[in-house]
């Protein structure tokens, strides 16, 4: 693709200042157009509580109108899924030697690529639709918004954690785009096993990803220039209250898939036909990166009741049945 670039290069067409106007125009033309002619969402579910206790810090949402507006914002429509959402590039890729693949398919005036996880969520809510609506969508690693705005078009309240401020922006892009503000709510926090502080690493070239350990992060990012952040980390268990029904739960933190579950002791200890549906990343070079294993997830989880799980891929997916 750089020697696409290459080839059509003009000192007056393709500097940089001209490309970002090139196709922020046509973003934000695609974006009227999908905006005019998609319905509006149903009447939302009312807002979820978080809960908080005398013995623990409260944690607020994140609040996007708070947050200084990312620029250039560039969006897009998802191609392909049957409900339909956009969401904003947090990272651009080098212009213009190798821009995002997005921005190419951009630019031939095609939409973004569909993201799997996009489409394993929408098949899942698919099936449960109507009779489970009420229930909450919990995406850890939320990065800006695939699966998150995949469940919320649909109608689902999504409950998003996300340390990674470049995210945000991105995420609060996708929340004003797809009109879903009143379904989801976003935490600026790591989910862990511990309530505190935890350092994450970005690498340079890839800001839109993050992992807490900085070996893994290298695994799956290929960047020899790394940026260290210290974030909030919260057990989903200080978060989600026992009342609260949750359908589903997406985790895709880099690596630190065992601490997450293990913060989610009391939300995955309840019993068959009210437990979550289980979505993780299980890939075990990143999770041995983090000093953990598949085994060892799969051990815990069998202790608390999910003895059925089943690969997808890179992805893991687990049930508690009867």
């Amino acid at each position: 693709m750089g020697n696409v670039w290459r080839r059509d290069k003009s000192p007056k067409l393709l500097t940089s200042k001209s490309l970002l106007l090139f196709f922020t125009l046509s973003s934000l033309l695609l974006l009227l157009f999908f905006l005019s002619s998609r319905p509006t969402n149903p009447d939302p579910n009312p807002e979820i509580s978080v809960k908080s206790q005398p013995q623990f810090h409260s944690i607020e949402p994140f609040n996007c109108f708070r947050s200084p507006q990312a620029h250039p914002v560039i969006a897009n429509v998802v191609e392909g899924l049957k409900y339909p959402f956009l969401y904003s590039l947090s990272d651009f890729g080098s212009l213009p030697d190798k821009p995002h693949k997005n921005i190419v398919r951009l630019l031939k005036n095609k939409p973004f690529r569909k993201p799997d996880i996009s489409v394993t969520i929408q098949e899942f809510l698919e099936k449960i639709k109507g009779e489970e609506s009420s229930g909450i969508v919990i995406d850890v690693g939320g990065n800006v918004g695939m699966a998150t705005f995949a469940a919320a078009v649909m109608g689902f309240r999504v409950l998003t954690f996300e340390p990674v401020f470049e995210n945000l922006q991105r995420t609060c892009d996708g929340i004003y785009l797809n009109r879903v503000g009143e379904l989801v709510t976003v935490f600026e926090a790591a989910a862990s096993d511990r309530l505190g502080n935890i350092t994450i690493h970005k690498l340079v070239g890839r800001l839109d990803n993050s992992a807490v350990s900085a070996a893994g992060a290298k695994l799956a990012f290929k960047s020899n220039e790394e940026v260290s952040v210290t974030v909030r980390s919260i057990p989903l268990d200080e978060v989600i209250p026992v009342t609260e029904r949750v359908l589903l739960i997406k985790i895709d933190v880099q690596g630190w898939e065992y601490h997450v579950l293990k913060g989610a002791s009391k939300l995955l200890s309840r019993k068959a036909g009210e437990a979550p549906y289980l979505i993780y990343e299980e890939d075990e070079r990143l999770l041995q990166a983090s000093n953990s294993s598949a085994k060892e997830i799969r051990e815990f989880l069998t202790i608390k009741g999910y003895r059925h799980c089943t690969r997808h891929g890179t992805d893991a997916h687990c049930t508690k049945e009867g």
